[in-house]
């Protein structure tokens, strides 16, 4: 073999070696921080089923029990001990959608690349930006979420583009550390990249109107929508993550129906 070859086989060999290192390197970390998020699971008691649940007598106080605070399943003391962005968690029953959710105080997108300890780096987290309260009382409220590959974080949400799927998974349940908030899934969409909180006036029945009808304005087989009785009190739950396509977006909408 002459002296060129030995050289260039040499090269191709270190970087065989540095790619397959690389590989590994990537896998492996990306796992660790999967596992981040499942230890963070234990940290949420699993969610009741209506014949699970403590049936209030009928000799209760109305009153009283409007001000009982709700049993909240997930240990939020401790979670905000690990990072204090953390207000909410997000779970859809039967589903492998189980996540915290984040908002940074400084910058919107930090969590788009970031997870719940910090790193930089997917899977990034579930987050929501600083224009959403953080007790979900906004006209609609929007979750971000990575679509990884995998199936983690918002991967799933792919999912309610089957309609028998969603009709079998519509509840949507968001835990704060005050509430817990039940909503119905009523629609799931490829929609564009534009930006739905700065796009529409959801202070005026008109502007929650406009973005309603542009989610079935979305011309696309895969989408669903569900007729649904919307009224201008009523707060919107906009689950958002990424499509294959980079100039749009898969968005699973939703309507709040209790609130305890």
């Amino acid at each position: 073999m002459s002296t060129g070859r030995k050289v260039l086989f040499c090269l191709f060999a270190i970087l065989f070696v540095g790619a397959l290192t690389y590989g590994g390197l990537y896998i492996h970390s990306q796992r660790e921080r999967e596992k981040v998020y499942q230890d963070m699971e234990t940290e949420k008691d699993p969610v009741e089923t209506e014949e699970e649940k403590v049936q209030m007598t009928e000799t209760e106080d109305i009153a009283q029990e409007e001000t009982v605070k709700p049993d909240i399943p997930v240990d939020f003391e401790k979670l905000q001990k690990e990072n204090p962005d953390i207000y909410a968690w997000i779970t859809i029953p039967d589903t492998e959608i189980d996540y915290p959710v984040l908002q940074s105080e400084s910058d919107d997108t930090y969590y788009l690349n970031h997870t719940v300890e910090k790193k930089k780096g997917l899977p990034g987290s579930i987050y929501s930006e600083s224009q959403n309260r953080k007790d979900f009382s906004d006209p609609n409220t929007v979750l971000y979420g990575h679509n990884m590959k995998n199936g983690s974080m918002f991967a799933g949400l792919h999912k309610f583009s089957d309609e028998d799927y969603m009709t079998e998974h519509q509840k949507v349940i968001i835990y704060t550390p005050e509430h817990i908030l039940t909503y119905k899934v009523f629609a799931a969409v490829v929609y564009d990249n534009r930006h739905i909180l700065n796009c529409f006036d959801y202070s005026k029945i008109s502007g929650k109107e406009e973005f309603l009808q542009s989610l079935k304005d979305s011309r696309n087989l895969s989408n669903i929508y569900i007729d649904t009785n919307i009224d201008e009190g009523d707060r919107l739950l906009t689950l958002s993550t990424c499509n294959s396509n980079t100039e749009q977006r898969f968005i699973v909408e939703a309507v709040l129906t209790d609130e305890q």
